[in-house]
Order: structure tokens, then sequence, then C-alpha cells
């Protein structure tokens, strides 16, 4: 099916982000166990307060996870899953004036949420499950297309790839196509930071991200608060800001559309000044060009 939307723009719904900027998508888990901040916003009343916070900081997305994805985790119930997440997804729908995604690896999850108004799906699987590439088709939103080896039960049990900015770059564009083979006109694509890679593997996809632009399509990072920041910096998950930003830095000066993270106020600020930096390289070589057609012509 051919893409009937500009590449660098994301529709959702009634609203309309243009990839002119990075952007930043802030990360509201409401689980009692997630890697970083297990029950802090758990409860409805303080999911809804960050998310406003996350919003008047600079995210131009809120992503709702009510599953935890970190290594090692174990699955609940789609039941207790859209117990935790609908609550918060309606007050926010009602509310904020952002897209609202919901990170979930459930069809019936995301069948739910959209049936209330979320605007696009975050599949840390990768539309694995042909009943979810389904549901994202039906309802004509975004959706996220993450690389993971394995499941988050096992994905850290010894990774291994001969190749791997290939394999993963085949295996995201393998699943864009299948997606739009189901009809789903916008994919964003995930390389998976910290899903099934070593330090490495990691350091690796920020070194060459690039080579994932020659998808061509919309790219997202999320280096937040990731282990491999503890692998270098020896630090638990709430004292890793300053490598955050580092690898957000990273991302940015390499070719990232948009940004996951925890720390939207920081991580913007970030953002701005990679942008500054990023851009002025390719003023400087037109200033250069100028300079010596004046010499030149004098």
């Amino acid at each position: 099916m051919p893409i009937s939307y500009s590449p660098r723009q994301i529709r959702c719904k009634n609203h309309t982000l243009v990839l002119d900027h990075t952007l930043i998508v802030g990360i509201l888990n409401v689980t009692p166990d997630s890697f970083s901040d297990g029950g802090q916003y758990f409860e409805s009343g303080k999911a809804i307060a960050h998310a406003k916070q996350m919003v008047a900081d600079g995210a131009d997305i809120v992503d709702i996870g009510g599953e935890s994805t970190r290594p090692g985790s174990e699955r609940i119930s789609k039941e207790e899953e859209l117990r935790r997440v609908l609550p918060v997804l309606e007050a926010l729908l009602a509310e904020l004036s952002v897209p609202i995604s919901v990170d979930t690896m459930k069809w019936e999850v995301a069948e739910e949420c959209l049936k209330r108004g979320a605007d696009m799906i975050n599949d840390v699987t990768g539309l694995r499950d042909k009943k979810m590439a389904e549901v994202v088709a039906q309802f004509n939103v975004p959706v996220v297309i993450m690389h993971m080896a394995g499941t988050p039960e096992t994905m850290q049990v010894s990774p291994r790839y001969e190749n791997v900015i290939q394999e993963i770059k085949q295996y995201l564009k393998t699943q864009v196509e299948f997606a739009m083979r189901m009809g789903i006109e916008q994919v964003i694509i995930d390389p998976g930071i910290g899903f099934g890679k070593t330090l490495e593997h990691n350091l690796l996809i920020f070194k060459r991200l690039n080579e994932f632009r020659e998808l061509g399509y919309p790219l997202l990072i999320g280096p937040s608060r990731k282990s491999f920041l503890q692998k270098i910096l020896g630090l638990p998950a709430e004292d890793r800001l300053e490598g955050t930003l580092a690898a957000v830095t990273a991302s940015v000066l390499n070719g990232g559309d948009i940004i996951r993270v925890h720390d939207v106020r920081a991580c913007k600020r970030a953002v701005l000044v990679a942008e500054a930096i990023r851009n002025v390289k390719r003023q400087g070589k037109e200033r250069k060009r100028c300079f010596a057609i004046l010499v030149y012509d004098r």
C-alpha cells in the first residue's frame, strides 16, 4: 500500500505533529514494578498530575504504560492492564492538548484504549501479533514498531547478533512492510535500546543511528535511565539523569526524530542545545561557500 502521508509528520486523529524539530515523548508508567519509577505514579491522581507537568515541561506526546517490560518482568492479564490504564487515559484525553499514546503488547488493551480515544499505539513487540496490526489499521492511528530480541522475560539472556545494525534494520523493514500490507499507513521505527542488546550493541546503535533513517520512517529512541547507563556509570536508575542527557544529545546529533524519556524538562533543554549544534553545522558550510564566492569575485 502506498504511503498517503508525509513521513515528516505524524497525524494522530485531531493532532498533527511536524518533524521539523525533535519531538519529546513523556513516559507515564502506571505500574508498581517498572525499572526506574515503579509505583511512583501507580495511583491515578499522581499519574494525571505528572502527565500534566510533563506537558508543561515540553512533552509533545504522553505515552501511558500499564505493564512493565523491564528485563525479567512477568506478564499481567489484559484485565489488570486495562484497570490501570483506562482511568488515567480517560482523564488525560479530557484535559491534555497533546496526543496520548498507549504502550502495550496486547491487542485487546490497544483496542479498548483506541475505542476510548487514544491517539497512537507503542508496541514493543513490533507487531508480531497480527491481531494488533488489524486493530491499529482499523482505527487508522500511528504505531511505534520496536525491535526486541525475544521477550521481556528472556531478552537479556545472552543476546547475540552477527551484525546488530543490519539485523535490526532488516527486522524493522520486514515489520514495516507487514504493517503496510495490513493497511497501516503511519509507522514510527524504534531500534529498541536495551531490549535484547548488550552494552556494545546499544552503543553501536547510538553511533550508527543515521543508518536507520535509510528506512525512510520517523525514528524514535528510548535511552532514558536504561541499564546500559548503569554499566557505564555504575549508578542506580534514579541517578542516571546525566547519562540520559548524554544519550539524548547523541541521539539528536545522529539522526533521532523522537526521544522517549522520563525527565522531560531536563531532556527538552538538552535537545534544544543539541539541535542548535546540529543545525549550525549546515549554516557554517553555507557561510564558507559564500565566503569562497566573495573572495573569487574580488
